[in-house]
C-alpha cells in the first residue's frame, strides 16, 4: 500500500505542477493589477485604521478588566505589521494587566505576541530573553502552538540581520526551523495554517513539488487579503525562483505583494524583492515605486529591519531612476528646443508670408494703376486718333473745295506755309506730352537729377515738356533710334542728332547718361 500511495501522490503532484504554469501575460496582468492595488493603498489603510480607532472607541470607554484585555489583544494584533511599536505597547501593556488580574495564560500570550516583534525594532537580544523565560511543557495546546509560532517567526526574523553571516545566519535559522517543526507536529491536519507551514517545511528542504501543491491549495482556500495567502504566495515564488522559472517567480511576489496591499501590511517583504526584481528587468519606474513605497511602509511601521533592507537596494534604485529622469528631462528639452524652432520657423515663414502679401497687394495696386495708366493711354491715343481723323477730313474737305472752286493757288498757300502742319504738330505736342507725364509724373526733375546743376533744365510757363525732354521721353519709351524720332517730332535726323549731342554733353556722366534715362521709373514703379 505504501508505494501505491507514494505514486498516487508523484502523479497528483506532477498534474498540480503542469496545471499551475504560469503565462507572461498572468504575470504582466498581475502587475498592472498591483499597480492599480496600489493606487488604491491609502483607501486600505484608512479602512485598517477606521478599524483600530473603533476598538481604541470601545477599549478606553470599558472599565471591566477581563474586556480591556480581550481589547488590548485585538488592538496588538490589529497593529502587527501596521505599526510595530503600538503593537508593542498593546502587548507589553497586556501583560501588565493579566499579570495584576492574575490571567497567567493571558500573560503569556501577550509576552509571546511582544516577543515575536521585538526583533523588527532590533531588540534582538530582548526578544530571546522573553522567549526563552517561558517553559513550553507548562503550556496549553493554544499557548503551545502560539510558542512555537512565534519561536519560528522570531528567529526568522533575527537570523534576517545576519545574512552577510553565513555561520550566525545558519545558526539563527536552525532554531527557526526546530519551532517550525514542533509546530507542524501539533497543527491540526487540514487547516490553511498547516498547509502553508508544512509548504514551509518542503521549501526548506527542497521538496519543491510537494510544497507547491500545499500552497496553491492554500491560495484557493483563502481571500487574497489574508496574511497566509501573502504567505503562501510569497513561498511559491522562492520555488519558482530556484527553478529557474522567472515568470512564475514575479508572478507570485506580485501575487503577494497584492495581499499585502490589500491587508494594508506595512511591513513587507513581496513588494520589497518585487521592486528588486523590477530593478533587474530595467523597469526602473516601479522599481522606484515598490521600493519606495516598501521603505515608506517600513518607516510608518515601525520595523527597523525591513527599512534597512529597502535602504540597501532604494539608492542604487534612486540613482537609476534620476538617470531616467535625466534621461527624460534632456528629451523633454530636445522636444521643446525643437518646438521653439519649429515655432520660429512658422513665425518666420509667416512674416515672409505676410511680406509676400503686402507685395502682392503691392503688384496689384501697381497692376491696378497701371491699367488705369493702360486706360487712360489708350483713351489719349484713340483721342490723338480721332482728332487727326477730323482733321484729315476737315483738310480733305477744304481740299475738296478749293479743287472744286478752282482755287489751286489758295491750295497751294496753305500746303506751302506749313501753318497746317505746325498746328497739328503743336496740338499732338499736348496730347503726347500730358499722357507722357501722366505715366512719368516725376520724368523732368529725374532727367535734371542727371544734369550738372548749371545745365538744369527750366520749362517755360506754358510749356509741359520742350523739345529735349520730348526726345528724352521717346527715348523712354524705347523709340530709339533718331530716324523715327524725326519722322515722329517733323525734325530732320540731323536735328534729332544735335538735340541728343547736346543733352549728353549737359549730363554729369556723359557715357550713361542716356541709359541713365531709361532707367527712370514710371509712377507705378515709384509706389
Amino acid at each position: 500500500m505504501k508505494p501505491l500511495k507514494f505514486i498516487i501522490l508523484a502523479f497528483l503532484t506532477a498534474f498540480t505542477a503542469s496545471a499551475l504554469q504560469v503565462t507572461e501575460k498572468q504575470a504582466a496582468d498581475a502587475l498592472k493589477r498591483l499597480d492599480h492595488e496600489l493606487d488604491m493603498r491609502d483607501s486600505y489603510i484608512s479602512k485598517r485604521q477606521a478599524s483600530i480607532d473603533s476598538l481604541k472607541t470601545v477599549y478606553d470607554s470599558s472599565a471591566n478588566s477581563r474586556k480591556r484585555l480581550g481589547l488590548m489583544m485585538a488592538l496588538g494584533d490589529h497593529y502587527m505589521s501596521f505599526n510595530n511599536d503600538s503593537a508593542i505597547h498593546y502587548f507589553h501593556q497586556g501583560y501588565l494587566l493579566a499579570n495584576q488580574i492574575g490571567a497567567q495564560p493571558e500573560a503569556i500570550a501577550f509576552r509571546l505576541k511582544r516577543a515575536t516583534l521585538l526583533p523588527l525594532c532590533a531588540f534582538i537580544g530582548e526578544a530571546e530573553r522573553e522567549y526563552q523565560a517561558i517553559d513550553p511543557e507548562t503550556l496549553s495546546p493554544d499557548l503551545l502552538e502560539l510558542y512555537y509560532r512565534s519561536g519560528r517567526q522570531m528567529y526568522s526574523y533575527i537570523a534576517a540581520y545576519y545574512t552577510g553571516y553565513p555561520d550566525v545566519y545558519q545558526r539563527w535559522c536552525q532554531k527557526s526551523l526546530a519551532a517550525h517543526t514542533r509546530l507542524i507536529e501539533i497543527l491540526p491536519k487540514e487547516t490553511p495554517r498547516y498547509k502553508v507551514n508544512m509548504g514551509e517545511f518542503y521549501l526548506i528542504n527542497k521538496e519543491h513539488s510537494k510544497a507547491k501543491v500545499l500552497l496553491a491549495e492554500v491560495l484557493d482556500q483563502l481571500p487574497e487579503s489574508d496574511n497566509l495567502y501573502a504567505r503562501a504566495a510569497h513561498m511559491l515564488a522562492d520555488i519558482a525562483r530556484a527553478r529557474g522559472n522567472e515568470i512564475e517567480y514575479r508572478y507570485y511576489l506580485t501575487l503577494s505583494a497584492i495581499a499585502d496591499t490589500k491587508a494594508a501590511t506595512l511591513e513587507v517583504m513581496s513588494l520589497q524583492e518585487l521592486g528588486q526584481v523590477m530593478m533587474d528587468d530595467g523597469d526602473v519606474d516601479r522599481a522606484h515605486r515598490y521600493l519606495s513605497m516598501a521603505l515608506a511602509g517600513a518607516v510608518a511601521c515601525h520595523a527597523t529591519l525591513r527599512v534597512i533592507q529597502s535602504a540597501d537596494t532604494l539608492p542604487f534604485t534612486e540613482k537609476a531612476h534620476n538617470v531616467e529622469i535625466t534621461g527624460w528631462q534632456n528629451r523633454s528639452r530636445g522636444i521643446i528646443i525643437a518646438i521653439v524652432i519649429v515655432a520660429l520657423g512658422l513665425v518666420i515663414t509667416l512674416i515672409l508670408l505676410r511680406h509676400e502679401m503686402r507685395r502682392m497687394r503691392a503688384m496689384q495696386s501697381k497692376l491696378r494703376s497701371a491699367n488705369q495708366i493702360k486706360e487712360v493711354y489708350i483713351s489719349q491715343f484713340l483721342n490723338l486718333c480721332s482728332i487727326y481723323m477730323d482733321k484729315l477730313n476737315q483738310f480733305s474737305k477744304t481740299v475738296n473745295r478749293k479743287i472744286a472752286a478752282n482755287k489751286i493757288d489758295d491750295l497751294f498757300k496753305i500746303t506751302k506755309s506749313g501753318k497746317f502742319v505746325e498746328e497739328q504738330s503743336k496740338e499732338f505736342y499736348d496730347v503726347f506730352d500730358n499722357a507722357f507725364l501722366h505715366i512719368y509724373p516725376n520724368f523732368v526733375k529725374s532727367v535734371n537729377a542727371l544734369l550738372r546743376p548749371e545745365e538744369q533744365i527750366t520749362l517755360k510757363e506754358d510749356e509741359i515738356l520742350n523739345t529735349d525732354l520730348r526726345i528724352l521721353a521717346f527715348m523712354r519709351l524705347g523709340i530709339q533710334e533718331s530716324t523715327r524720332i524725326a519722322q515722329v517730332l517733323n525734325y530732320s535726323v540731323y536735328t534729332i542728332y544735335t538735340y541728343r549731342n547736346k543733352m549728353k554733353n549737359k549730363a554729369i556722366n556723359r557715357d550713361t547718361f542716356e541709359r541713365d534715362v531709361m532707367r527712370i521709373s514710371s509712377m507705378e514703379e515709384d509706389d
